[in-house]
C-alpha cells in the first residue's frame, strides 16, 4: 500500500548486508590530488628530491638500505627455502629484478606517501609479473561508502582503470599515515617542506654570492663640485647602463672600475645576518634529515653530535627507520600476495642477516639460548622461527 510507512510498528525489508559502521562518512570530496595541502607531489620531488641533495640522499639511502635487506618467507609451520612467492619477488618483471622493483616501491612511498603495485595477471593464481606505478598518475576512486572501488591512472591524457571491487584487487596500494586524509598517505617530503625551502633558498643566495666574485655588493657615492650629491638624469641613467654591461655577473668579477671625477666606490661588509646564512642551511639540512628518520652523521653534515660514532648512528637508522619500514611493506605485499594463494604467509626482512644489528642480534640469541626455563618452541618463538614440525625436541 502507499500508506504503509504511516502504520506503526511496520517492519520495512532491510537488505542483509555487511559493511562498516564508518564506511558511509568517509566520503571523497577533495578536488585535487593532494587536497589538504597546496604542495602537490610532482612540485615536492623536483624541489625536494631532484633539485636538493639532502632530500636526494636521504631517500636514497633508505630506499636502498630497505631494498637490500634479505627476506624470508614463512607460515605457522615452516620457514620457506623456495615458494613460488618468493620466486616473483626475485624477479618481478622482465625489466626489474627484486632490488629494482623494491628500491622505486620505497622511493614513491617516501616521496608522496603512497605506493602502488600492479599484478599482472597469468595462467596460474599468483600474479605472472609486478609493477610499481607512479603515485603522482594514481588517482583513488571511492564508492559510493566511502572505500576504493577502483584505481585511476593517467598518462598522457590517457587514464587506465583498475577495478578494485573483486576479492582480489590488481592493485597494492601501500600509504603512510596521515590524520586528515582517508585515501592518500603523508609523506616525509610534506614535513620537510619548509626546511627544503630554506635549503634551496640558501643555496640560491650562496650561488648569487659567488657570482658577484664571492663579494657583497657595494655604493657609488657621488660627490659633485658644488657639494651636492645629486646626478643628472642622462648621469645617471648612462651610468647604470655601464655598470650593468661591464661590471656585473661571473664574466666581469674582479675587473676593475674605471670611476669619473666626483665617483667614488664603497664597498659593503658581510652583516651578521649574512655571516648565519651557512649556520641556517646548516639548520635545514638537519630538519629534512630529521624528517626522513636518517641520522646526519651518516649523510656528511657536521657538527652534529647526538651520537658517539658512526657506527652507533648507522644502527639506530636501521633499528628505528629502515626495518619499521621494509616491515610494514613486506607484510602488506605478503597479504595482498596471500589472497592470490588462499594460503596465510608472512613475508618480513630477516634481522639476523643485517651486518648494522649483529652486536644486537648475538646478544638477543645469548640471552635467549642461556635461559633455562623457555622451552625449545618458547624459546624459537621469541626468535621470530616458526615452531618446530610435530615430533621435533622440545627442552
Amino acid at each position: 500500500m502507499v500508506f504503509d510507512f504511516l502504520r506503526r510498528g511496520a517492519k520495512a525489508e532491510v537488505p542483509n548486508t555487511k559493511a562498516s559502521a564508518t564506511g558511509p562518512v568517509v566520503a571523497y570530496h577533495s578536488a585535487g590530488r593532494v587536497a589538504w595541502s597546496p604542495r602537490d607531489t610532482v612540485s615536492l620531488t623536483r624541489t625536494g628530491f631532484s633539485g636538493n641533495p639532502v632530500g636526494f640522499r636521504s631517500v636514497k639511502l633508505i630506499a636502498e638500505a630497505a631494498a637490500a635487506l634479505p627476506l624470508v618467507l614463512q607460515d605457522q609451520h615452516q620457514r620457506y627455502d623456495a615458494h613460488p612467492v618468493l620466486s616473483l619477488v626475485a624477479q618481478p618483471n622482465a625489466a626489474q629484478g627484486r632490488a629494482e622493483l623494491l628500491e622505486a616501491l620505497f622511493g614513491q612511498l617516501l616521496l608522496s606517501g603512497n605506493a602502488y603495485v600492479e599484478a599482472v595477471a597469468g595462467e596460474g593464481a599468483l600474479p605472472l609479473e609486478l609493477h610499481v606505478l607512479r603515485s603522482d598518475r594514481m588517482k583513488v576512486v571511492p564508492g559510493a561508502d566511502g572505500w576504493p572501488v577502483g584505481y585511476e591512472y593517467s598518462v598522457g591524457g590517457r587514464k587506465h582503470r583498475f577495478d578494485a571491487s573483486d576479492a582480489v584487487s590488481p592493485i597494492c596500494h601501500i600509504k603512510s599515515f596521515h590524520p586528515q586524509d582517508d585515501h592518500y598517505g603523508f609523506s616525509p617530503m610534506q614535513a620537510a617542506a619548509m626546511a627544503v625551502d630554506v635549503h634551496n633558498s640558501a643555496s640560491r643566495w650562496s650561488k648569487a654570492l659567488l657570482d658577484n666574485a664571492a663579494r657583497p655588493s657595494g655604493a657609488l657615492v657621488f660627490n659633485s663640485a658644488d657639494g651636492h650629491g645629486a646626478m643628472a638624469d642622462d648621469q645617471y641613467r648612462r651610468l647604470s647602463e655601464e655598470i650593468e654591461a661591464n661590471y656585473q655577473g661571473a664574466r666581469n668579477a674582479g675587473r676593475p672600475m674605471v670611476l669619473e671625477g666626483g665617483l667614488d666606490w664603497k664597498p659593503m661588509g658581510f652583516s651578521p645576518s649574512d655571516m648565519e646564512f651557512q649556520k641556517t642551511k646548516e639548520a635545514a639540512a638537519r630538519e629534512i634529515a630529521l624528517a626522513f628518520g636518517v641520522p646526519p652523521m651518516l649523510i656528511g653534515i657536521q657538527g652534529d653530535a647526538t651520537y658517539a660514532n658512526y657506527q652507533e648512528a648507522n644502527r639506530a637508522f636501521y633499528r628505528l627507520t629502515v626495518l619499521p619500514l621494509a616491515t610494514r611493506v613486506a607484510s602488506a605485499l605478503s597479504d595482498w600476495l596471500s589472497q592470490f594463494t588462499g594460503e596465510v604467509l608472512e613475508l618480513k626482512p630477516d634481522m639476523d642477516q643485517v651486518p648494522a644489528l649483529a652486536a644486537e642480534r648475538d646478544a638477543q640469541w645469548k640471552r635467549v639460548s642461556e635461559a633455562p626455563f623457555l622451552t625449545e618452541a618458547e624459546k624459537r618463538a621469541l626468535l621470530g622461527l616458526p615452531a618446530l614440525p610435530e615430533g621435533g625436541a622440545d627442552g
